[in-house]
């Protein structure tokens, strides 16, 4: 728990400072090629700048927004104890962090080379784009909050640490837990931050766009993937055994409570099944976001095990053979 919310917190510093870096670093990167003051804003009736700043006030105004912003969202998770639920700041945080860097890119390009800032023009279709990827942000935000949210009742209605659970002639259980890896989630913000400074970057001119594109691509690929397996869901119910990935539940596996020939808990170590993440060795496929006790199962028809690592295991091994038939119900 406690690892977790120092990860958290620093997440959402490295993503304050990143974005802070881009939106005053932009201007000045550039400073030569620029004007003395900068055009800033543009009526709703064309292109024709109607407002300028000079190039301090450009890069600086913008940052200070920001931090103020990331400080009245971000004091309440700062505050949060080790058992605080998800925040919303990453609702709020994502847009608006990249509504002013690709609004601060777009200044710059507009006014790049130019000998007076009545000259900057400043193309509708940016504008665009940058509302269209803010919208897109806080809706991928919003459904990771949702989403946590949702699974944090998760458990079974009865405990038990047997082989099987008795279950009650007309009741239903359903167990559910999940672990999560807050250092592939911190490597996901970091490489998502550089993705997003490589393409403000390439926005607003400051070097070829192959490079930048390369780079682009890279890093949020590595974003990407990180995201993906930073974190596991393990839910059994009459339906078998579920396990997926990421904050949206996807990719995943699924066995049928009669593919299953056992289920038991077992304490693994990241240096028995060979390292972090997804991994196959001689005790199987093992999903290890952190060392402990996993859920292990041994699909019908194979000689090797898959194990994911969550809490509860026991709980979750007992209720599985119930439901394949370890023990009668009452």
């Amino acid at each position: 728990m406690k690892d977790t919310t120092v990860a958290r917190r620093t997440t959402a510093a490295v993503w304050t400072l990143g974005v802070t870096a881009v939106l005053t670093g932009l201007p000045l990167v550039v400073r030569d090629r620029l004007p003395d003051r900068l055009a800033t804003h543009w009526g709703l009736d064309g292109d024709v700048p109607n407002g300028s700043m000079p190039l301090w006030a450009a890069s600086l105004v913008p940052a200070l927004i920001w931090l103020v912003t990331s400080a009245v969202v971000t004091a309440p998770l700062m505050r949060a104890g080790p058992t605080a639920g998800p925040s919303w700041s990453t609702v709020t945080l994502l847009p608006t962090g990249i509504v002013l860097a690709g609004a601060q890119a777009a200044v710059v390009r507009a006014n790049l080379d130019r000998a007076d800032w009545h000259e900057a023009r400043q193309p509708a279709s940016w504008v665009v784009a940058i509302l269209t990827a803010a919208v897109l942000a806080g809706a991928v935000g919003w459904l990771l909050v949702t989403r946590r949210r949702g699974a944090s009742g998760g458990g079974t209605t009865s405990a038990g640490d047997a082989a099987a659970l008795d279950i009650p002639e007309g009741r239903r259980l359903v167990w559910f837990s999940r672990t999560v890896n807050p250092w592939l989630q911190l490597l996901a913000a970091v490489t998502g931050l550089a993705a997003v400074a490589a393409l403000v970057a390439r926005v607003g001119g400051l070097a070829e766009s192959g490079s930048l594109w390369a780079l682009f691509a890279g890093c949020a690929a590595a974003s990407l993937l990180s995201v993906l397996f930073s974190s596991v869901q393990a839910r059994v119910s009459e339906r078998g055994l579920e396990v997926s990935f990421g904050p949206f539940g996807w990719p995943g596996r699924r066995w049928a409570p009669g593919d299953i020939d056992t289920a038991r808990a077992e304490y693994r170590r990241p240096a028995e099944v060979g390292g972090w993440g997804y991994r196959i060795s001689g005790l199987g496929t093992t999903v290890m976001l952190r060392a402990g006790e996993c859920l292990v199962v041994r699909p019908r028809g194979r000689r090797t095990d898959f194990a994911v690592s969550v809490d509860d295991a026991e709980r979750g091994a007992a209720l599985l053979n119930s439901l394949r038939g370890g023990r009668p119900r009452r």
